[in-house]
């Protein structure tokens, strides 16, 4: 609720600013963007197998759970008081670590994530902010996130993405 009112005071302030002199402002989808660069590719891949052998660890352990919980489930009533209690501890145990697992391997995901795209998204910036310099905008605004959209219209005419993406020395994408 505050981002919307500092982005309403915040449109109100440069539509007064722009009232009593020429701006130039620009626009870009950072998303697509950074779906055109050749690099993002290699990161994708990067990224998907580390994710595969994350969930390939979780299944085998998930596996490992369920293999011993069917076990006890087949002879509880054969087991002593003592070895089901052994056995319901073993597996108790067992859970912990798998659901341990599970956030640790989240967390993994995002930081890896995280230090996968970071340089990508800083190259991106740094040509953002070339081509505000160069071209003298004096705002380039960001599209295509729901929910963290700063512009929500504007004249295609606007959109500065083949000028980042001729900075970044990737060939614009036919439209």
């Amino acid at each position: 609720m505050r981002i919307k009112s500092i982005i309403a005071l915040a449109a109100t302030a440069l539509i007064s600013f722009g009232a009593s002199a020429q701006m130039k402002i620009g626009y870009t989808n950072v998303e697509y963007v950074l779906s055109q660069m050749p690099e993002a590719k290699q990161v994708d891949s990067e990224y998907k197998a580390y994710e595969t052998q994350l969930q390939n660890q979780l299944k085998a352990k998930g596996s490992e759970f369920q293999t011993k919980l069917q076990e006890y489930q087949a002879g509880a009533q054969t087991m002593t008081e003592i070895m089901r209690a052994d056995k319901e501890a073993e597996l108790q145990s067992l859970q912990q670590r798998l659901e341990s697992f599970q956030r640790e391997a989240q967390g993994s995901l995002q930081k890896k994530q995280s230090e996968l795209y970071s340089p990508l998204f800083e190259k991106i910036s740094t040509a953002i902010k070339a081509v505000r310099a160069e071209s003298n905008y004096d705002f380039i605004f960001s599209t295509g996130v729901p929910g963290v959209d700063i512009l929500l219209d504007a004249k295609e005419e606007y959109d500065v993405s083949n000028l980042i993406f001729k900075k970044l020395g990737i060939t614009p994408p036919a439209k």
